[in-house]
């Protein structure tokens, strides 16, 4: 059961109602996904950023950039969100992130491997170095020398900061949504 209240567009402040748009009318609407349920009322983590406008307009421009707008290729950036997805056993990143990935050319198989915490057959070079940096910081909160400067030579240095940051992000939705204890629909 949901711990915050599922606010419609008729309970929502000017504040709110701004977040609401920007959510629903930013790239998101076309995303893998309803963002509304039958009601108008947000699903997944974009509830409790209404609840919090300030802090929920913040993460919403953080997780439109690292979505985006960055180098990451979708392929890298859906195996990052997967990864962390799985770290975190949390079903509606699976729910919301699955389709993109096989939508991005991963296999069923790959997206398998990923929700078991293990590195897929088939990943090109960039793919494997990104994975296997975001496997080290999901595991151990850090990333030591040698998995770093394999990464950097691999896909450089903007890419690690964008990736960094994306598992971030999806750590940090991750979390809210155990606490609110929100699944998938």
């Amino acid at each position: 059961m949901a711990r915050l209240p599922c606010l419609t567009p008729a309970d929502l402040d000017a504040e709110q109602r701004a977040l609401y748009e920007s959510i629903t009318g930013g790239p998101r609407a076309n995303g893998p996904f309803a963002l509304t349920d039958e009601d108008g009322r947000l699903t997944g983590p974009f509830n409790a950023m209404l609840v919090a406008p300030a802090v929920g307009a913040a993460l919403q421009g953080l997780g439109a950039a690292v979505r985006y707008e960055t180098s990451l290729s979708a392929r890298i950036r859906e195996l990052a969100i997967l990864a962390t997805a799985a770290r975190w056993d949390c079903e509606f990143e699976r729910y919301a992130h699955e389709p993109a990935a096989l939508a991005a050319g991963l296999t069923p198989g790959q997206l398998a491997a990923i929700r078991a915490g293990n590195v897929p057959d088939g990943l090109d070079p960039a793919e494997l170095a990104a994975l296997r940096f975001v496997h080290d910081l999901l595991r151990k909160g850090d990333v030591d020398d040698v998995t770093y400067t394999a990464t950097v030579s691999t896909i450089g240095n903007r890419m690690v900061v964008e990736l960094t940051a994306l598992v971030g992000y999806y750590a940090t939705l991750a979390l809210q949504l155990r606490v609110f204890r929100v699944g998938s629909p």
